[in-house]
């Protein structure tokens, strides 16, 4: 059953501010649930209208009509459950790391947090002004994909003068990345869906790197970040399988 502190406490989890104040975020959805209880991330209340047969402290059987109370989602599908955020961890430098500037759209984000996981991507590395990586609709997005990408929130700038890694940059008059020979080890950086990277950030791109457009018009302005990410993870990925 649910009380009105439970309820109180899964609503304002909507928000970052009592995300960070209370540590805690919320996943929704039977699949992502279960794949986040195989993870290290730790439970700390399950609200199901079906027995996922845990540790009875942490599970509370609810009806379908206690879940529409809570639930962030149109159709909410049959549990939701609070998690605890872990500890941020350091970031490796031995591969190819992912840096985004101020993408704001959490869907984009939950994708990307997917590829990064699909391309083997182990470290996503956030400016301060990217969407919350614990906002539900990236969590939704990610599809338990967030377990196992270490995710960072740090003062990009800073973060990129002090790397020795090659840093590549996403823009439209860059370089075809066809043309370029991309190394194992590097950052690739993403930017704003609306205004690309940002001027600060360019200063410390060493590579400007762009996809080229073969419509026959090239009307279109600009592609999605998700998508752009998409193609370019898999051309570093590709030169150096």
């Amino acid at each position: 059953m649910l009380s009105k502190s439970h309820i109180k406490l899964i609503t304002s989890l909507k928000q970052k501010k009592y995300r960070l104040q209370h540590g805690f975020f919320v996943v929704e959805g039977v699949k992502t649930i279960k794949e986040l209880l195989q993870s290290k991330l730790i439970l700390h209340a399950l609200y199901t209208t079906e027995s996922f047969n845990i540790d009875a402290k942490n599970e509370i059987l609810i009806t379908e009509v206690e879940l529409k109370r809570i639930s962030f989602l149109t159709t909410p599908n049959k549990a939701l459950a609070i998690f605890k955020i872990p500890e941020a961890k350091s970031i490796g430098e031995n591969g190819l790391i992912l840096a985004l500037d101020a993408v704001r759209d959490p869907g984009n984000l939950g994708t990307i947090i997917r590829l990064c996981d699909w391309f083997g991507v182990k470290d996503l590395v956030c400016s301060k002004e990217t969407v919350d990586c614990f906002n539900p609709k990236v969590i939704q997005a990610t599809m338990g994909s967030i377990t196992r990408v270490n995710i960072s929130y740090v003062d990009l700038e800073r973060f990129l003068n002090e790397t020795g890694l090659p840093i590549y940059g996403a823009f439209m008059d860059g370089e075809t990345v066809y043309d370029i020979q991309l190394p194992e080890k590097g950052i690739l950086v993403m930017g704003n869906e609306a205004n690309g990277v940002s001027k600060e950030v360019e200063a410390f791109i060493n590579t400007k790197v762009s996809i080229p457009r073969f419509g026959d018009l090239q009307a279109t302005e600009s592609l999605n970040v998700a998508t752009a990410t998409a193609i370019l993870l898999n051309e570093f990925r590709r030169v150096n399988f």
